[in-house]
C-alpha cells in the first residue's frame, strides 16, 4: 500500500489487492500508534544517552523487546530532529546553496541586552505526536523574546518568531547553528535587511552553550 501514491487511491489499492479498507485503515492507526509509542521510548533514551546512534537505539530497542530495524529507526529519528552528538568531520550541514556565516563569538563578552541574540529549535511530546519550538532569546539577559510552534520543520516558523523578535527590539548579532532552517535565505535576508550581524556556529544546539 502507497497511502501518498496520487495516481491510484487508496480505496483502488485495497479493491487490487483483495483487502477491505476498514482491513486497511485498522492496521495503519495500529502502526501509527507503534510509530508514537516508539518515538516516545527514542526521546526517553535519547536524553540519557544522546551519542547513540541508529544502530545502537535500534539495538537497545530490539532488546526492550520491539521488532524494528534500522530503517525506522532512522524516519523517526529525523521526525523528531534527534542526531547522535558526536564529533563530526564536517561540524555540521546546511541545505546546498544556503549560505554559511563565521561564528562571531569567540572570544567576545557579553555583557549588555541586544548584544547578541540566538534561536534554537527544540521538539515537544505531546500525547498523541510532536510540535517543534523555536525560542528566540537574548543571550545576556537570558530573556526570551519571541517563540513559535511548528508541525513541520520547515524555515517559515523560524521567520515568523524572528520578526516578532524584531519588532520590539534589534540585536547587533544574531547566532545560531547552520541547520537549514537558519540558512535559509528568507532568515538570513531579514536579519540583512535589519543590519543584523550574522553568526553561526557548527556545534549543535546554540542553548547548549550557553
Amino acid at each position: 500500500m502507497e497511502r501518498d501514491n496520487e495516481a491510484i487511491a487508496v480505496a483502488r489499492q485495497c479493491e487490487l489487492l483483495g483487502l477491505s479498507r476498514s482491513s486497511y485503515y485498522y492496521g495503519s492507526a495500529r502502526d501509527d500508534e507503534y510509530n508514537l509509542e516508539l518515538m516516545r521510548l527514542l526521546d526517553e533514551q535519547y536524553t540519557k544517552v544522546p551519542f547513540y546512534g541508529v544502530r545502537r537505539l535500534t539495538a537497545w530497542l530490539r532488546a526492550q523487546g520491539y521488532i524494528v530495524n534500522p530503517k525506522r529507526v532512522r524516519v523517526l529519528m529525523r521526525r523528531m530532529g534527534l542526531q547522535a552528538i558526536f564529533p563530526h568531520k564536517r561540524r555540521s550541514f546546511s541545505s546546498p546553496g544556503h549560505k554559511r556565516y563565521p561564528y562571531l563569538l569567540e572570544g567576545l563578552k557579553i555583557e549588555r541586552p541586544d548584544q547578541v541574540w540566538v534561536a534554537d529549535i527544540t521538539y515537544i511530546r505531546l500525547a498523541h505526536g510532536f510540535v517543534y519550538l523555536v525560542v528566540v532569546m537574548d543571550w545576556y539577559s537570558r530573556y526570551v523574546l519571541s517563540w513559535e510552534l511548528s508541525n513541520t520543520l520547515d524555515s517559515r516558523f523560524c521567520v515568523e518568531a524572528l520578526s516578532k523578535a524584531l519588532w520590539s527590539s534589534r540585536p547587533e548579532i544574531f547566532n545560531t547553528d547552520q541547520g537549514v532552517q537558519f540558512t535559509a535565505q528568507e532568515f538570513s535576508e531579514l536579519l540583512s535587511r535589519n543590519e543584523v550581524k550574522i553568526s553561526m556556529d557548527g556545534r549543535g544546539r546554540v542553548y547548549d552553550n550557553i
